[in-house]
This record gives C-alpha cells, structure tokens and sequence, in this order.
C-alpha cells in the first residue's frame, strides 16, 4: 500500500483540533455541464443507490444522465443566488458562525465545511487540515438523522482518505442528533418565529426527505427518528397529534418509498378543507433545491391546485441563531475531554460572567 505523502513533521508542534461540517453537496452551476458530474458522483454512490453494479451502470450513464441533467439544472437556476448555491452559501456561513461561536466560549480550534459531493470534497478537506496540523477531528454530518444513505456515506468518505494516511488524526464522528435538544429548540424556535410574522395555519406538515422502504425493513433507523423529531417537535410546541403531518419527499425511481408521501398529502388535506397549511422540512439544515424549489414551488402549486388557499414553506434553520446555539452544544459533547480550551481566556469569561451575576444579584437587593 502507498500512502499519501504525509507534510513535514515537527517534534513539540502542538496538536490542533477541527471540526468539519458535512452538507450533501451542490453543483457548482446551474448549468447541464456542472449538474452532470455531480449528479454522476451522487448516484454512483453505493450507499444511494443498491442495485448491481454494471446494471446500475448501463442505467445511469445510457438512460438517466442524458436525460435528467438538464432537467436538474433548471431547477438549480430557479434557486440559484447572487452567492450560488444556496446550500453551499447557507453551510460556509454555518462554519464560520460555529468558529466564532466556540471561539467566544474560549475553544481554541479550526472550523472547515464539506461536500459529500462536488466541492470543497471531504479528502480535499481533511488533507488540509491535516496540513495545519490537526491531530483531533470531529466531524459533524448535516444530516439530523441516521440513515445509510446519507450520514454512514460520509464515513465512508471519510475513511477512504484516511486508509491512505500513515499518521492518523483522533477521529470522533457525529452519528445523529434527532433529537438534540439545541436541535429541537432551534426549530421551535423557527416555527414560532414564522407564526408571529405570518400568523398561524390550521395544519403543521413536517416533509422528510424520502428512502426507499426497503432500507426500513433492513434496519435503517432513519424512518423512527424521523418521527422521534415530530413527535419532540410537536410537545414543544403543544400541539395535539391532529394538528400536524408527517410525510417524505423526493421519490425516485419505480420502487416503494417512505410513505406517506408528500405531494399526495397536501392534495388530499386540501381535498379535505385545509386552506392554509404551514410547511417545515426538519431533515435539513440549510436550505436547498429539495426545500426551496420542490416544497416552495412544486408542492405549493400541488396545494393550490388541489383548492388550497394559503401555502407558507417555513425556511430551514439557516443562520439562524438558536441553530448556530445548537451546532455548538453538539460539538462541545462530542469533544468533550479535548483540550481545545484557551485557559487563560476561559478563566476570563467566567470571571466576567461570575462578576455580570454579583451585580445583578445586588441589583436585586441580595445581601453583599
């Protein structure tokens, strides 16, 4: 085996710390020529799709690429912004948001984010950091919940650039956070905040992105903690089990998904009298072509259509706030016992905090 060559080491460099922040992945325009090899890298994947390798093959690269990739980049020019792709802008400002963050609370580290697929790729990363001298790395998955197909991808990506490393970094890996409480928060904190500037519909739908049922009946957990999310979301909010839906999105191919699915039940509770209906997508963490172009677009006009009156997509958790709260709460438990903590600043925050409650304890007449 030949291993990659490894930067120049130094004896007595202190150890460095990273986090990554994995995201699906994006073309790098909405264009056929840039969606092809993204969407070629994409369905190669194993842990996506499950059929036979040459059958797969024949279909991918005779049948759906020529066919499916001007198709997707026209959706992608419908999202696409002055900053690109909204995905790729939405996760680099998470990271960034993160290492400010961590770095107010006293960690001393890098933040850097990922693409599964597309740029900047997950080796390409993890060989920088390891360059700046990063001995522990933990690496976070956008994805709240588990599945095969998403989250255990990522590992796979990360593994296969570090089997051809000699000197291997401390490795701790994010395996869900479902139902975090950060997590959970920070979208009851989304809907709320949609609900006082829009008013409140008579139904909450929770879209999922959809698998194929089969990865269900194999073991796949992501289906339960899909609704482990609803469910948590739906107490904190106090909401009574018939005034929110589930449903998963994103059907592809002939085969049986994750029902119900998501068009399909807007239709039907517009059929049903529903005339305005609220729409959060829990699954992703930044907006993207499933959320803004399929749920705001696609499933609004399947809503509208049906009879329905009012259709309100409640924006993924972005940049916002509570969100970045939460991201740092995930890191901090699972970097628990690295010494990522700049000590003397530390001891200064605490001490100013310390002092920030004295005063207004005896603001509040307390004894002295």
């Amino acid at each position: 085996m030949r291993y990659l060559t490894e930067p120049s080491y130094a004896h007595g460099t202190p150890a460095g710390t990273a986090i990554v922040l994995v995201n699906l992945g994006t073309p790098e325009a909405p264009t056929a020529q840039a969606v092809r090899p993204y969407l070629k890298q994409f369905l190669s994947d194993p842990r996506v799709v499950e059929i036979p390798r040459l059958v797969w093959w024949l279909i991918l690269n005779l049948l759906i690429l020529p066919l499916r990739s001007a198709k997707s980049a026209h959706k992608y020019a419908s999202i696409w912004t002055a900053q690109g792709s909204p995905l790729k802008h939405h996760t680099s400002q998470q990271a960034s948001l993160l290492a400010r963050l961590l770095a107010q609370r006293g960690h001393q580290l890098e933040v850097a984010y990922a693409m599964r697929y597309g740029s900047p790729a997950v080796d390409a990363v993890l060989a920088d950091l390891k360059a700046r001298g990063c001995e522990r790395v933990l690496v976070l998955p956008a994805y709240p919940q588990y599945s095969g197909t998403t989250t255990a991808s990522v590992w796979d990506a990360v593994f296969d650039y570090y089997r051809k490393v000699r000197n291997i970094p401390e490795l701790r890996l994010v395996r869900s956070y479902h139902d975090q409480d950060g997590y959970i928060e920070a979208l009851r904190a989304s809907v709320l905040a949609h609900w006082a500037a829009n008013g409140r519909g008579e139904k909450l739908l929770m879209s999922f992105h959809g698998v194929p049922k089969r990865t269900l009946l194999l073991g796949d957990p992501y289906h339960c903690e899909c609704h482990k999310t609803a469910r948590l979301l739906a107490a904190r909010l106090g909401l009574a089990p018939g005034d929110y839906v589930v449903s998963f999105q994103s059907r592809f191919g002939k085969a049986e998904w994750l029902q119900p699915y998501t068009a399909p039940t807007v239709q039907q509770l517009a059929r049903d009298g529903v005339k305005r209906l609220d729409v959060i997508c829990p699954g992703f963490t930044a907006d993207c072509l499933e959320t803004l172009e399929e749920i705001a677009m696609e499933v609004r006009a399947d809503f509208l259509a049906a009879g329905g009156q009012d259709f309100h997509y409640i924006p993924c958790l972005n940049e916002e706030p509570a969100w970045i709260d939460g991201l740092a709460a995930i890191c901090e438990q699972h970097m628990l016992g690295w010494p990522t903590r700049d000590e003397p600043a530390l001891r200064e925050q605490q001490a100013a905090a310390s002092a920030g409650s004295r005063e207004r304890a005896l603001a509040m007449g307390a004894p002295r």
